[in-house]
């Protein structure tokens, strides 16, 4: 048994954030029904790579967070179809939906509304900037969000200026953070009895993806300095050059600067390193690293990945994204599971959770749905 069956979800979103929020839902076991517009539907349906799954409205990048759903076809602004929705919210447990601004309360479904149907409601809002403050009403997407945050400046050196971080971070970051707020109050509802609204904001999400960082410029009031891919104190945690591609080397505290020496052979710098204070560590950085440096460029990054990782110095070499999909740890672990959808190779595996338990772990079981799929199915349970 998964820990959300039995649990039924709404699902008002679209994009990427909310339909991953409700996928890692769907997974855990909670029935999800994806309602869309039959004239509007969810946008990313034929944004992927692939024609033929890009007309069947199944494209890679739908697919990836609205697996293991239900798909019912409604449109919101009709009043029959309206009322359908009401007898579908009765017998819900959650309603999530990332519409921008007063989009969802003109449609009247705000939460005021909807906890008078269904007091035991739990009401998720996920939009770009919350819903207090003078941004509250603006749209925005990832990229937007990693702009105002200043996680795109922190990003960029001085070489480059400000530069996005590629993948969808904060929209995943964010439904991650949705997905836990409303685990917490399906939790909560067991011992109250009370439905709750709650409001997520991708911009939170974001500062809290950075929550170091943002600490350290609360206390200084200086933003961070962008370092790339080099620390500003320690000489053996960033990228180094081997004699084929970069190594990033990741030894942080004392011990693992004294294990980075053994492994390249230098046992006096080791003990060196052992005599002396953090600060004396920051103080000899530049010395240090040179030495690693000429020590590393002589033979390749596999080699010293194996050799650090055994004398227990965190270090990788830099892999292309299909090179560690490709690799025996992946491979492991549960991360990537069957999407089910028949006769297409090109999507046939799917980033599905980042954790598993000894029972019931998160799965998928069933492909993501056309358009409309369950119409008949739900229509014939709630009519």
């Amino acid at each position: 048994m998964r820990p959300f069956e039995g649990i039924r979800v709404l699902d008002l979103t679209h994009v990427f954030a909310g339909p991953f929020c409700t996928f890692q839902l769907a997974v855990m076991g909670a029935e999800v029904i994806k309602i869309e517009s039959p004239n509007a539907p969810d946008m990313m349906r034929d944004e992927g790579n692939f024609d033929d799954l890009n007309e069947l409205g199944l494209s890679n990048f739908y697919i990836c967070q609205n697996s293991e759903k239900k798909s019912l076809s409604l449109d919101l602004k009709a009043e029959k179809d309206k009322d359908f929705f009401f007898k579908l919210l009765k017998k819900a447990d959650v309603l999530v939906q990332n519409y921008a601004g007063n989009s969802i309360d003109n449609l009247g479904l705000s939460y005021k509304k909807l906890k008078k149907i269904n007091p035991g409601l739990i009401y998720c809002s996920m939009t770009g900037f919350g819903k207090t403050g003078p941004k509250s009403q603006h749209p925005a997407y990832d990229s937007v969000i990693q702009a105002f945050s200043g996680l795109m400046e922190l990003n960029g050196i001085k070489s480059t200026g400000p530069l996005r971080v590629g993948p969808a971070v904060v929209d995943y970051g964010t439904g991650i953070h949705a997905a836990f707020a409303i685990s917490s109050a399906l939790y909560r509802r067991q011992i109250t009895g009370k439905g709750i609204e709650i409001d997520v904001s991708m911009l939170d999400a974001a500062l809290m993806l950075m929550t170091s960082t943002v600490s350290e410029t609360i206390a200084t009031g200086i933003s961070k300095p962008n370092y790339g891919n080099d620390h500003p104190d320690y000489a053996g945690y960033g990228t180094f050059k081997t004699s084929d591609r970069d190594l990033v080397i990741g030894a942080f505290t004392k011990k693992q600067t004294q294990n980075l020496f053994k492994a390249l052979k230098l046992e006096n710098i080791s003990h060196e390193v052992a005599l002396m204070s953090k600060k004396q560590l920051k103080k000899n950085k530049k010395k240090f690293k040179k030495i690693i440096s000429k020590v590393v460029i002589c033979k390749t990054a596999d080699y010293w990945e194996e050799v650090l990782n055994k004398h227990h110095v965190p270090a990788s070499k830099i892999r292309t994204l299909s090179e560690a999909l490709d690799s025996q740890q992946i491979k492991s672990r549960a991360v990537l599971q069957n999407s089910f959808l028949k006769n297409n190779l090109n999507a046939k595996r799917l980033p599905t959770a980042a954790f598993s338990y000894s029972d019931g772990s998160p799965k998928i079981t069933k492909p993501a749905q056309k358009i409309g799929k369950s119409d008949k199915d739900i229509r014939k349970i709630f009519s």
